[in-house]
């Protein structure tokens, strides 16, 4: 399968995909559109099927497919309505006439996206700064220079002014602004202190997970340094009737790390730690099917077990004034919900 375009998908039928129906041939290569939309859109007449040169539409979602057999899908843009304050609590830092800066909860999606159209920051900051966001980088992410993942926590700089909006916007793609996660990750990296430079691209097996690629994707810089190891208690093992206990064997150390980013690639952080052998606790997408807890405490273990987002904050961002030119700079100190982790992780 390859992908030509952002909104346009070319897929050849292999051997074990034969008579298999259409929708559920899309569906099975495109696992991050639903069945039924594709449906929609092989009878809405998005789907070709033949060769560059003789392509035909095909609109019966039933069709058997067979090997050899290339499909085009056309995936065209949703009409979305335009988002719409709420009145969604702050937690504001720094604000003034030009930006804001503002420390996100783990949970809240940043923009709107099909499946999260209200409760948003975007729908938060409409409500707090009205009329004012109004044509700034879009209707759907009105004065957004940079985003956090839904499920990390920490600090984020929004414009409330189209000057202000292009000048942060240019320090953020030009690697001059300052931005700085702390994270609980597996093992403990060695060095202590160093960095990992590897593209960042598309997983061409998982459409949903970025990943580090040889060829093409785009550069990423990630600077990290130990803050310091944890030694996650460890549980004790009772044999002969009670008569003897024995400590069971070590738990594999944990580590609270900290990654500077020299660039602001999607899933930073996540895939460059996955990929050095690193993941981080809770990570749905790059951390452990099967996480090492068999020799964790019972209290270390439930903490792991219940911490169902990756364990990443974002606390320190800093950056140029866009108006006056003053450097500022902002931490935040961890959530709670990962003080609780480290707490129950540490001897």
């Amino acid at each position: 399968m390859t992908n030509n375009d952002p909104e346009t998908y070319e897929l050849t039928v292999e051997d074990e995909d034969k008579g298999l129906r259409l929708d559920k041939f899309l569906a099975t290569h495109l696992p991050e559109i639903s069945r039924s939309r594709l449906k929609q859109l092989i009878t809405e007449s998005q789907v070709l099927i033949g060769p560059e040169n003789n392509q035909q539409t095909i609109d019966d979602p039933s069709h058997r497919v067979k090997p050899d057999e290339r499909f085009q899908v056309k995936i065209p843009d949703l009409t979305e309505p335009d988002p719409e304050g709420e009145d969604i609590p702050l937690d504001i830092v720094y604000e003034d006439d030009d930006l804001i800066v503002l420390n996100k909860q783990a949970g809240m999606v940043v923009h709107p996206a099909p499946g999260s159209r209200a409760g948003t920051l975007v729908n938060a900051l409409i409500h707090h700064c009205g009329d004012s966001l109004s044509g700034i980088n879009g209707v759907k992410r009105p004065g957004i220079v940079h985003r956090i993942d839904k499920d990390t926590s920490g600090l984020m700089v929004v414009a409330k002014s189209d000057k202000a909006h292009k000048k942060l916007a240019k320090q953020f793609a030009n690697h001059s602004m300052e931005r700085a996660y702390l994270a609980v990750v597996w093992g403990v990296p060695n060095p202590a202190d160093g960095m990992i430079e590897a593209n960042i691209g598309r997983d061409p097996k998982n459409r949903l997970r970025m990943g580090v690629v040889e060829t093409g994707g785009k550069y990423a810089l990630t600077n990290y340094r130990v803050i310091r190891r944890l030694e996650p208690p460890r549980q004790v093992q009772k044999t002969g009737g009670g008569k003897k206990i024995r400590a069971a064997a070590l738990p594999p150390s944990i580590s609270l790390v900290q990654c500077e980013l020299e660039t602001g690639r999607t899933h930073q952080v996540r895939v460059h730690m996955a990929a050095a052998g690193h993941p981080l606790i809770g990570d749905p997408l790059y951390g452990r099917q099967n996480p090492p807890i068999r020799n964790f405490s019972e209290k270390a273990r439930a903490a792991v077990l219940g911490f169902k987002r990756q364990a990443l904050h974002a606390y320190v961002i800093g950056f140029k004034h866009p108006v006056t030119g003053e450097h500022l700079k902002f931490e935040s100190e961890l959530p709670n919900d990962m003080k609780r982790l480290i707490t129950a992780l540490e001897s």
